[in-house]
């Protein structure tokens, strides 16, 4: 099983720590078959497609797919390790899936800061994978400690 490097210690970034431009750091996730089972058990989505190749490739896809909770769920901890444990998220827009996330692939998530105002700061995420964008772009909100 491959697994993601975990931080060592939390980092808290500080909003004047901010500037638009700021890159967040790419965070790969190996999409496994094992990963796809633990979601659709943690989050009840039990359809097939999700963790049953068969399934899937009967409804004309090539494999079992990453389902949008995992996918949002890729963003929120890229983004939270980036900003810290003090950091809030608020919001997600303009998420949107232009293609699937099938097992066997590696799906990295980057984010850049577009724009602070006042305590928030906007970040605009994508994912994808070796053909191209698979979610995004999509704008994330959080704000930080000052």
């Amino acid at each position: 099983m491959t697994t993601i490097k975990q931080a060592t210690s939390p980092v808290q970034r500080r909003l004047t720590d901010m500037k638009a431009g700021d890159e967040l750091t790419p965070m790969s996730f190996p999409i496994t078959v094992y990963r796809l089972v633990m979601e659709a058990g943690a989050n009840r989505d039990f359809n097939s497609i999700h963790h049953n190749t068969e399934y899937a490739q009967a409804t004309g896809v090539r494999e079992m797919y990453a389902n949008t909770s995992f996918l949002l769920g890729m963003w929120e901890r890229a983004v939270r390790e980036w900003i810290g444990p003090a950091g809030k998220i608020h919001s997600i827009t303009g998420f949107r899936m232009r293609s699937f996330n099938y097992v066997g692939d590696t799906t990295t998530v980057t984010g850049k800061v577009t724009e602070i105002d006042g305590t928030t700061i906007r970040i605009e995420m994508t994912s994808s994978n070796s053909a191209g964008i698979t979610v995004g772009p999509g704008i994330l909100t959080a704000s930080l400690p000052e």
